[in-house]
């Protein structure tokens, strides 16, 4: 067989890294494209408090439950075979979400989107590392992927404003359509086929369904108790049943699953425990964030979809210079002490939007928390991943950055919930005595943003149970090993924070 040229072979490569950083800003700006378009969503389809929530948490639970099992998919099934078979899927459900005539219909398909982000997300980076294996190139090529799903969050909320403004709420959806089918031929034509060499484990998807299964019931029990109280047979039961699930994935996970999607000897790290409790409490305040302030914008300030969008920008575009700075500020300082700095930071930004009012000046009272809430949140990306990922051994590097990536996805789901809920009840204690319904309202959100602030502050606590682990590493030589090392011990870890990790050691 004939090699191609250096030059066909380098445009190859980049073809591949255009797919997967592409694929992988979709994943993210699915998070938060919709959160401007609830209000539209709403009045279109009728759906209550709850109804919008589960919009977001639909995609958020499936997503999160198999994000795991996608990454074993590729490695099992071919990953080009695979990447198509998520972006299928998300394209479909894009397009049967955009087209939806009641709010069961829609939260259906957010819920498929979600499975089909969950494939995507992990299949792209393991083909990203299976193409790029010169350590430079690969941190260039990981450095232009991170960049990009950085920049999904900030590019949903105005992608949303825009669309939802201009067209409709069912664009933030069908937009995804026209791409998804272009990837489709250019995955086709670009993408290599692949798999994981050596013996092929069996899928675990009893632990995925009870996974995600228990989580849903979990949040469907919380988000109820807006119309059902905390003792009714309804509540209880799906708390109960959440929980039953939970329990049967814990046994399925240490007893049945003989290649199980998360090995329970694991969390026997303690970094490892504190980094993913601190990714719970970052997801629950940044998927709290967003929800309420796109719905205080429009609600109660009389925002547009756009303005709103551009509104929200500036926590976004914060994010993204946050994370951006964040390697070097973890090479000065440590992951540990970026891990107090950066909740703590998006903490203080969430106290201080806790004192609006009904009618409060944006440029007063929101530009400021906003943009700082996202530095924080920024910097807390890069130290969070090193951390749940350090000392592990090559093996199980990609099993730890999966792990972050999904206990903050399920954070934001649960933490989602519990607010929503808070901001509920608030506002119903409230109504009786407050000025309006609209100053009761802006109440249960100031309630809302209070409550995530403090879940920060106590992930930074959980910041303090971080062992300090050496800021200098090893000396590599140009080909990337460590003198002294038999090469084959040296296995590049396909996770987000190979970025940070080789920026640290070039420094």
């Amino acid at each position: 067989m004939t090699s191609l040229p250096s030059t066909d072979r380098a445009l190859s490569k980049w073809g591949v890294l255009t797919i997967c950083a592409v694929a992988q800003f979709m994943v993210v700006l699915d998070v938060t494209i919709v959160n401007v378009a609830l209000p539209q969503m709403r009045d279109a389809l009728g759906l209550s408090i709850t109804g919008q929530q589960w919009v977001v948490n639909a995609y958020t639970l499936t997503f999160a439950g198999f994000l795991m099992l996608g990454g074993r998919a590729a490695d099992l099934f071919g990953r080009r075979r695979v990447f198509m078979l998520g972006l299928s899927l998300f394209t479909g459900a894009s397009l049967i979400g955009g087209l939806a005539q009641g709010g069961a219909w829609l939260i259906a398909a957010r819920a498929a989107q979600g499975i089909g982000g969950a494939i995507l997300a992990p299949t792209s980076l393991t083909i990203l590392t299976s193409t790029f294996t010169d350590m430079n190139e690969r941190r260039r090529a990981i450095g232009v992927w991170s960049a990009t799903a950085a920049s999904g969050s900030a590019a949903g909320v105005l992608a949303g404003g825009i669309l939802t403004d201009v067209l409709n709420w069912r664009w933030v959806l069908f937009v995804n359509v026209p791409i998804g089918l272009a990837m489709l031929v250019m995955a086709q034509r670009a993408l290599p086929e692949s798999r994981a060499p050596g013996p092929r484990p069996r899928l675990d998807i009893e632990g995925a369904f009870t996974i995600t299964a228990g989580l849903a019931l979990l949040v469907y029990g919380i988000v109820g108790t807006d119309t059902h109280s905390w003792g009714s047979t309804q509540t209880v039961m799906s708390l109960l049943g959440g929980a039953a699930f939970l329990a049967a994935a814990v046994f399925i996970e240490a007893r049945v699953a003989g290649e199980p999607l998360v090995p329970l000897a694991i969390f026997r790290r303690r970094s490892l425990c504190a980094a993913n409790g601190i990714g719970v409490t970052i997801g629950a305040a940044l998927f709290g964030m967003y929800f309420f302030v796109s719905l205080y914008l429009q609600e109660l300030v009389g925002f547009s979809p756009l303005r709103t969008g551009l509104a929200i920008l500036p926590a976004g575009v914060m994010t993204l210079l946050g994370a951006l700075a964040a390697p070097r500020l973890v090479a000065a300082i440590g992951p540990r002490r970026q891990l107090i700095l950066g909740p703590t930071l998006a903490a203080v930004g969430l106290f201080w939007m806790s004192t609006l009012t009904y009618g409060a000046d944006y440029w007063v009272h929101m530009f400021g928390p906003l943009a700082l809430f996202g530095l924080g949140i920024g910097l807390s990306f890069v130290p969070m991943t090193l951390t749940a990922t350090a000392g592990i051994p090559p093996k199980e590097a990609g099993l730890a950055s999966g792990l972050i990536n999904t206990t903050r996805q399920m954070g934001g789901a649960v933490g989602l919930a519990v607010l929503a809920t808070l901001a509920a009840g608030t506002t119903r204690h409230d109504h009786t005595t407050a000025r309006s319904a609209q100053a009761a309202l802006t109440t249960g959100y100031d309630q809302a943003f209070l409550t995530a602030g403090l879940l920060l502050l106590a992930g930074a606590g959980l910041a303090t149970l971080i062992r300090p682990t050496p800021q200098t590493a090893p000396a590599t030589t140009s080909s990337g090993t460590v003198p002294g090392k038999p090469t084959q011990d040296i296995q590049p870890s396909p996770a987000p924070h190979a970025l940070a990790m080789t920026n640290n050691r070039s420094r």
